[in-house]
């Protein structure tokens, strides 16, 4: 079943729009819109569980900041499906931890990306460090620490890390990208490379997170990285309208309604070229479509990296 091609592994459903927060790299939220209706978002996590989901992650915006959030997480674990969650941690409090533990969530990955807010990112230690105490005595799901590299300077990036590993928890970095989904180098310049390699021998990761690596460093030494896109298929980003795109940075495409999306509908867009492989910096989709690089994709040419 689960090499089936009409079955996606990962879904990534935004419930808010709305952050609390304006990161500079970020362009997935806005400061006015309203949570999602409930019962349209359980429909929505009921239609993704007939699909055979394996993961669905609730997402933002800040999914935190849906007051229904803790329900939407059991609906997900009561289809068995595996219920993650993407959030700025910001709004956590001891009693959010008691109804997600209550509700059975999986996963919690937040950001952590420099020491103090900057243009680039307001996802800092200085403002998140007792919310991690919080989560290291009352959570029992997991948690990953992700810092964006090019948020901060490395000597800060050194210190995010280094402080992570110490409470024990999940680390890992990633590549921080544009609004067109390329690598944007930020605060590191023509550091990043170094960089990227020091902060992934200092990581700690979980099974999913090492799937599919390897990409990264291809990138930066090389400029480009091809694979085999299985977005709309593996992998699915439903908006707050309800409509399925490739990805955060495809908006619009396939641009068909989740409750109206199809077994055939993964199908085709699993044997889709995106056109946008080689230089693609999201790791969710990269993770996703890597159980599937052995198969064929017509019309997919690997693309040879600059020299």
């Amino acid at each position: 079943m689960l090499a089936s091609p009409h079955r996606p592994l990962l879904v990534q459903l935004v419930v808010t729009r709305r952050c609390n927060l304006a990161c500079g790299y970020c362009s997935e939220y806005d400061d006015v819109s309203s949570p999602v209706d409930v019962s349209l978002l359980e429909r929505r996590i009921d239609h993704a569980a007939g699909l055979g989901t394996l993961v669905l992650t609730l997402t933002g915006g800040e999914p935190l900041l849906h007051p229904k959030l803790d329900a939407l997480v059991a609906r997900v674990a009561s289809h068995g499906m595996v219920c993650t969650m993407i959030s700025n941690g910001y709004p956590l409090t001891k009693e959010w931890i008691r109804r997600l533990n209550e509700a059975n969530l999986s996963f919690l990955q937040m950001s952590i990306d420099n020491m103090e807010p900057n243009g680039f990112s307001q996802k800092s230690w200085s403002q998140i460090r007792k919310k991690l105490d919080l989560l290291k005595e009352h959570a029992r799901f997991g948690v990953n620490i992700n810092a964006v590299l090019g948020s901060s300077t490395l000597e800060e990036t050194r210190e995010v890390v280094q402080r992570v590993k110490e409470l024990g928890f999940y680390m890992t970095v990633g590549l921080m990208h544009d609004v067109h989904g390329q690598i944007d180098p930020g605060l590191l310049r023509d550091q990043l490379a170094a960089t990227y390699r020091e902060m992934q021998q200092m990581s700690n990761k979980t099974v999913f997170h090492e799937t599919g690596e390897g990409w990264e460093w291809d990138m930066l030494q090389g400029g480009a990285s091809p694979f085999k896109c299985r977005a709309g298929g593996r992998y699915l980003y439903v908006d707050e309208f309800g409509t399925v795109n490739y990805c955060s940075q495809r908006r619009g495409e396939p641009g068909v309604d989740l409750l109206e999306y199809t077994a055939e509908d993964c199908e085709r867009a699993f044997y889709t070229p995106k056109g946008c492989e080689a230089r693609c910096t999201i790791g969710c989709v990269r993770r996703a479509s890597a159980f599937d690089g052995w198969r064929a994709q017509p019309g997919f040419t690997a693309v040879e990296q600059p020299t």
